[in-house]
């Protein structure tokens, strides 16, 4: 059947389940807005308040479900405005296809009006990218993104379509929804190898990443574990892929890690890392992280291995695949004496912060917001002292119920994907953590979560100062708070109701316990303005180019 440019997207769309998209219109795309119309009871366009919240929600989307998430805007400053959402979901490996408009084939490379070279720009950032010249290419392009969207290690593709092309007709053939690449083949070789480390080591310690999720591999992980008696700690982008309640699960690992999990690391005889790259938060001084133990990494992407931290042994797969291949081979053992010393780090070491029922302490509001929600519901938070609050505290628990952005640290991330979590997930609850500062970077999404009913709970930990900031300001700049305290005169109350949505403030824990529970009766967004002390500080803390034991309890 002959279709145009707008149609063949629709339908290639569609083809690979993609039955949401997330964006926001202009004069380049207005064929595919066309379309996106007459085809609205086939397919949902959530428009957002800007762009890189549409980004940031297709981003969202992707975390809370597996799939693939999809965003689309138009040419020039549409498409710049995706750039921080394209590299967020690129440091995190998180499967999105970004869609740009752009002016005519005839008219590229004449400075056009809102002409932009996004191709170019978004290249460091993209698993890959295109721009179709011909309407015969875009259906196998556009099945071409997802494909590399979802194969081997996660990530964003950018599709740009010139205005022509959306417009030009051509015969579409439907084909069945593509399907990941094949995965790399397993050594068993390898898997033998692995497993008689394991079973040799005496003190051994896995570190886990975002692989373990993305890979479906928790089960697997958790019956390792359990198996061979080894105890576990994760990285940011790991939480979920455990029980908070499992003896095994040391926590999370890094500047804001527990004390004991970054001792078990560092003393470990062998040290599994499955799924993680050795960011610079976890091997905060990486020439002497893990430094006693052989290093074992398991990653689906080559190139991660023996990037930051060199490696005895590794095995470039898929984490469960590796995993459901070892299993069998792990011997059932104990590891009493070794976790007897964990437990006594744990006792001695980890952080224990106290109570105050008549202020609110971050770590109270954090336990209050886990004893609201069940266990598959959703938390997305931003960037900042608070993202580490809600890392340490919210306690998920299950897989795709943490949102946040590790890797590029973008502040304003949290209210986009909130939306796009709801939006994926309308039967579950999303509480959006966030800050005073990073709520102010893209708070304008409320507006989108108003006119979509969607019942998001913001929660705003105001200490009315940039406080991660301000906190290393403290620690190593002699107090010299430098624009770290913007004086603004928000009322976040006053600002929900303008936009339609319910306002809360709280200044005691019983007070947020209370608003907590009304707002989750709620059936639109709420925000619930939480007081807190410009002074509290995310404990523990090892500075930057430190190590665990140098780390700050206290």
């Amino acid at each position: 059947m002959k279709l145009n440019g707008s149609q063949i997207l629709i339908e290639a769309l569609l083809e690979q389940g993609a039955d949401t998209i997330f964006g926001y219109p202009g004069g380049a795309v207005l064929n595919i807005y066309d379309e996106l119309y007459k085809n609205s009871d086939r397919i949902t366009h959530i428009m957002s308040a800007h762009e890189q919240g549409a980004a940031h929600a297709a981003d969202g989307f992707a975390r809370a479900t597996g799939k693939v998430g999809v965003v689309l805007a138009t040419s020039g400053p549409g498409a710049t405005n995706l750039v921080t959402g394209i590299a967020t979901a690129y440091m995190d490996s998180v499967p999105m296809v970004a869609i740009t408009g752009n002016v005519g084939t005839a008219a590229i490379g004449r400075d056009s009006f809102q002409e932009v070279y996004i191709a170019g720009i978004t290249m460091p950032i993209t698993k890959h990218n295109f721009v179709v010249r011909h309407v015969e290419d875009l259906a196998d392009t556009v099945r071409l993104a997802f494909e590399i969207a979802m194969s081997g290690r996660p990530g964003p593709v950018l599709i740009d379509i010139p205005k022509d092309v959306t417009a030009a007709e051509c015969e579409y053939e439907p084909k069945p929804a593509v399907q990941p690449r094949p995965l790399p083949e397993i050594n068993m070789d390898d898997i033998q190898k692995l497993a008689d480390m394991i079973n040799e080591s005496e003190r051994p310690t896995i570190y886990f990443g975002g692989g373990i999720i993305s890979s479906g591999a928790s089960e697997a992980l958790k019956q390792l574990m359990h198996k061979a008696e080894i105890p576990a700690c994760h990285a940011m982008m790991g939480i979920g892929a455990l029980d908070k309640k499992d003896p095994l699960n040391l926590g999370m690992i890094g500047m804001h890690g527990w004390v004991s999990a970054g001792r078990a690391a560092d003393k470990a005889d062998l040290l599994i890392a499955l799924g993680t790259r050795f960011s610079d938060r976890v091997a905060t001084k990486m020439t002497e992280f893990a430094s006693t133990a052989k290093v074992v990494q398991v990653d689906i992407d080559n190139s991660e291995i023996d990037k930051n931290i060199p490696t005895t042994f590794s095995i470039t797969g898929d984490a469960r695949r590796v995993l459901e291949a070892v299993l069998p081979l792990i011997k059932e053992n104990k590891h009493t004496a070794w976790l007897e010393q964990i437990a006594t780090w744990k006792e001695r070491m980890d952080y224990r912060p106290v109570d105050n029922d008549e202020v609110i302490r971050p770590h109270q509001l954090m336990r209050a917001i886990d004893e609201a929600i069940g266990p598959e519901d959703i938390v997305a938070t931003d960037v900042g002292q608070h993202q580490m609050w809600a890392a340490q505290f919210t306690g998920r628990r299950m897989p795709h119920t943490f949102l946040s952005s590790g890797g590029l640290g973008t502040m304003g991330y949290g209210y986009g994907a909130a939306v796009g979590a709801q939006v994926a997930c309308p039967d579950k609850k999303v509480v959006h953590v966030t800050g005073d500062g990073s709520f102010h970077m893209n708070l304008n999404e409320i507006c989108t979560a108003v006119s979509y009913k969607l019942p998001i709970v913001t929660v705003v930990t105001n200490n009315e100062v940039l406080g991660m900031v301000r906190q290393w300001q403290t620690s190593f700049y002699g107090k010299r708070y430098s624009s770290t305290d913007p004086h603004r005169q928000t009322d976040y109350v006053k600002l929900a109701e303008a936009f339609g949505a319910t306002g809360y403030r709280c200044r005691t824990i019983g007070e947020f316990r209370d608003a907590m529970a009304k707002a989750l009766q709620s059936d639109g967004p709420v925000i619930i303005d939480a007081i807190i002390d410009k002074d509290e500080r995310v404990l523990p803390f090892i500075p930057a180019g430190q190590t665990i034991r140098n780390v700050i309890i206290d």
